[in-house]
């Protein structure tokens, strides 16, 4: 075995394949696979190999797309027979909010450029001939669905891999990981040690155990998950003409035809089974290929109402049942990225639909990995969107959900309790008994909204019964004053006589100058992408406070800490959990602040877009004049443990003015009439500060930053984050919806809302230069139904800032 190599990977599934074979084709050919076995012999050789476009999530669709277009040539390519079987498929609905979903799939369909239609039930029929309908209302038909053999896909992938000059070793387990400092990786196996520039987990349902060998830890649950195959099917030998995969959630699962067999595969809701329990266990190295006993019993009910949708099906035997194991994370998403912590070393595992994902995910990661940035957003498979919080327990709790709801419907709005909570504010307990209802994001749970009559909400893509609550919440926020429990921000100190130098080199923006000063400022690659954006507060000479986005803390921490250069007098501190945050706005924010504390609050005293250390309550707090609504008011952020006190006081000062708690549905209604764009929505590392229209958070008068050549380059390229105004009748944007003109898709709503306080519906979207100027006009397809929409000169609400500033 060779000494070194640029790459380390270890494992030769599906995904571990797909990446040797994708790097090769970016052109680094130095790169190592090592296999404990044969290839494909992990969970990879008894997958039953589904490669479906249809899925709830925009960013894995085009994974699935690129899958489907790269696997029917890989024969071609390699000589290596893949069994590629183009049979569309169709999704059925069985009611209408499962056909809601269906329709906003169908529009990001547009965008990411795989046919789909939606179908009635004669039409299902029809291409179905051996199906039943009862129930059904609708379907989704996907033509470019197809299915193949999994181990014949994997095999081809590495024969690519290798006829481009990267190297297989087979019969090998990895055994230790030892990081040198250099940052290079010595990667101890059975044949020997290897040195690797970088190192990549994607040892599939061994993940967990190769990312505990390197010290960290990943949230992956391995499951059973059955699928059977009958004997041949009378009706299918007689006919030529191969049935599209069905998948149902009336029978939770998919069912297809398997040369001339049946193939049914079942995600049952009762009796989950983890793989190598009990809970804790882990598969042993020598487990090879192996299945586990079935169990019939468990999965009966979905084989039954699997035989009611294709009876033709039930008229012969079983020929083989197959239950092995599949690797799942608590969200369902594959982990495509940076390990936390760590250097040079990646993960590329995690995924349930391997073979549907595994060749999207090569391709993508392998972007990443060499060119700095992918071409899609990859921040929900940054395996960084979990952090210590996603236990053992946790990642059981989540993963049993996923698996049991992988063909239920979910819609905006709707979050299940299991594994939670995990990450509280002292307010938790309190703002509950108010009626706060609760959203998760990197475990914190935050309000969404606070039902004060004891309504549940009923969710969906059209505004839906909470929608009178949030107007209420927001309309609340502009007459008089409003307070929201944001604690989960990501908080960090930097300080040391270097500190401005560090975070001037790292960001866009120039630090502020002037004590108490805040700036906006923005991380990027080296490629002059958007990797993260902070707010910081210049509380010393020596001393910033910066703030990110909750699910960006441990992203954001990594870029902070890896990038300090060696003799670099900063230090760094994440102090996210030791303080928390209070949102405080509107016209009467002032008036109740002032009851509180002793400090000046007028504009002279404590001017906009500025910090001062002040006390409430007896306790000292970090108040920030800043507003992401749009009025008057500061962001509060006392000791973790003073919150609660902080909070009663503000709440006893505010009932005079009509004080209300509002959540993130009224925040983000708020943030789209401001015109203000989100992290990982607008600034992702798909696009340039100049293309996300944040080119004033370039400072060029900077001698230089990360990024700063590569931006001034791209300044007359590529697309355009837009502003503006659709008209939109109960359906608000919300993300991925396609923008039209004529029958041609010029781009895609990246975030919107309703905005209560104007009554526009607002969105942003990404569109060519041609379609930036105010007034361009273009059409976005809500649930179905093309609605005119204008871009914006301005923001919908108080333009002029003339309200924070009052």
């Amino acid at each position: 075995m060779q000494a070194q190599a640029r790459v380390v990977i270890i494992g030769g599934g599906i995904m571990g394949a797909s990446l040797l074979y994708h790097l090769a084709q970016e052109g680094w050919t130095d790169i190592l696979l090592i296999e404990k076995d044969e290839l494909t012999s992990g969970s990879t050789w008894h997958a039953a190999g589904q490669c479906p476009n249809i899925t709830g999530s925009f960013n894995l669709a085009k994974m699935h797309a690129y899958s489907n277009w790269l696997y029917p040539q890989l024969e071609g390519l390699t000589g290596q027979y893949v069994s590629w079987h183009k049979s569309g498929g169709i999704r059925l609905a069985t009611n209408e909010r499962e056909l809601a979903w269906m329709k906003y799939i169908q529009g990001f369909s547009k965008v990411v450029g795989f046919n789909m239609e939606l179908i009635d039930p004669a039409k299902i029929r029809e291409i179905n001939p051996f199906v039943t309908t009862d129930g059904v209302i609708a379907g989704a038909w996907t033509t470019d669905d197809g299915h193949a053999d999994p181990s014949g896909i994997c095999n081809a992938l590495a024969i690519g891999a290798r006829q481009m000059g990267a190297k297989i070793v087979r019969k090998n387990r990895v055994t230790a990981f030892t990081q040198l400092p250099s940052g290079d990786w010595d990667v101890e196996t059975e044949q020997g040690t290897v040195r690797a520039g970088m190192v990549v987990n994607a040892a599939g349902c061994y993940a967990r155990q190769v990312a505990q060998m390197a010290g960290i830890d990943i949230p992956v649950t391995n499951m059973e998950h059955h699928y059977l195959v009958t004997d041949p099917i009378p009706a299918f030998q007689e006919r030529s003409e191969e049935m599209p995969v069905m998948r149902d959630s009336y029978m939770s699962g998919y069912m297809r035809q398997e040369q001339k067999s049946g193939l049914i595969g079942v995600y049952e809701d009762i009796g989950l089974a983890e793989a190598w329990a009990p809970r804790g266990g882990h598969p042993e190295w020598q487990s090879t290929s192996e299945l586990f006993p079935d169990d019939l019993d468990r999965i009966s009910k979905w084989l039954e109402r699997a035989i009611e949708r294709i009876p033709v099906f039930g008229e012969v035997g079983i020929r083989r049942v197959v239950n092995g194991a599949i690797p799942h994370t608590p969200d369902g998403g594959p982990l495509l990225g940076p390990a936390t912590g760590l250097t040079n070393f990646w993960h590329c595992c995690g995924t349930s639909f391997g073979i549907a994902q595994g060749g999207g995910a090569g391709k993508y990661l392998a972007q990443w990995m060499v060119h700095g940035d992918s071409e899609i957003n990859m921040v929900e498979f940054d395996p960084r969107r979990y952090g210590p919080y996603a236990d053992e327990q946790y990642s059981r709790d989540k993963v049993f959900l996923d698996y049991r709801m992988t063909f239920t419907t979910r819609l905006p709005g709707e979050e299940e309790p299991d594994g939670r909570p995990q990450k509280v504010s002292p307010l938790y307990e309190k703002l509950k008994a108010k009626g706060a209802v609760y959203a998760e994001t990197y475990g914190w749970e935050r309000p969404k909204w606070f039902s004060l009559d004891g309504r549940e909400e009923e969710g969906g893509y059209h505004r839906t019964n909470v929608v009178e609550v949030v107007a209420a919440e927001c309309r609340a926020v502009a007459d008089g004053v409003g307070v929201l429990d944001l604690s989960g921000f990501a908080k960090y100190e930097v300080t040391g006589p270097d500190a401005e130098a560090f975070l001037n080199r790292l960001c866009a923006n120039r630090m502020p100058t002037k004590q108490g000063g805040i700036a906006l400022v923005h991380i990027l690659s080296s490629g002059g992408r958007i990797q993260g954006e902070m707010t910081v507060t210049r509380l010393a000479d020596d001393h910033f406070y910066c703030l990110s986005a909750a699910a960006a803390e441990q992203r954001d921490w990594d870029w902070l800490v890896q990038h300090r250069l060696p003799g670099e007098q900063v230090a760094l501190a994440n102090v996210t959990m030791d303080r928390g945050v209070l949102v405080m706005n509107g016209p009467k924010s002032r008036d109740v602040l002032s009851a509180v504390t002793a400090a000046d609050l007028s504009n002279a005293g404590f001017r906009w877009l500025s910090g001062q250390e002040i006390e409430i309550a007896g306790c000292p707090v970090r108040a920030l004049r800043v507003s992401y609504a749009g009025e008057l008011g500061w962001e509060l952020h006392p000791l973790m443990a003073d919150l609660e006190a902080v909070y009663d006081a503000i709440w006893a000062a505010g009932e005079a003015h009509g004080i209300v708690d509002y959540g993130l549905y009224a925040a983000n209604a708020m943030r789209m009439e401001k015109g203000y764009k989100a992290w990982g929505s607008e600034l992702t590392n798909e696009l340039t500060m100049f293309e996300a229209d944040m080119g004033r958070f370039i400072n060029l008068k900077k001698e230089d930053f990360t990024g700063k050549q590569a931006s001034l380059d791209a300044q007359e390229r590529g697309l355009r984050i837009v502003y503006g105004e659709v008209d939109a009748a109960n359906v608000d944007p919300r993300g991925t919806e396609p923008c039209l003109v004529g029958e041609a898709c010029i781009g895609l709503v990246t975030s919107g809302g309703y905005g209560h306080r104007t009554g526009k519906s607002l969105f942003f979207a990404c569109v060519p230069p041609e379609y930036a100027a105010p007034g361009s006009k273009f059409d976005i397809v809500l649930q179905g139904e093309r609605r005119p929409a204008t871009v914006l000169a301005d923001p919908a609400y108080d333009p002029d800032n003339s309200r924070m500033k009052a």
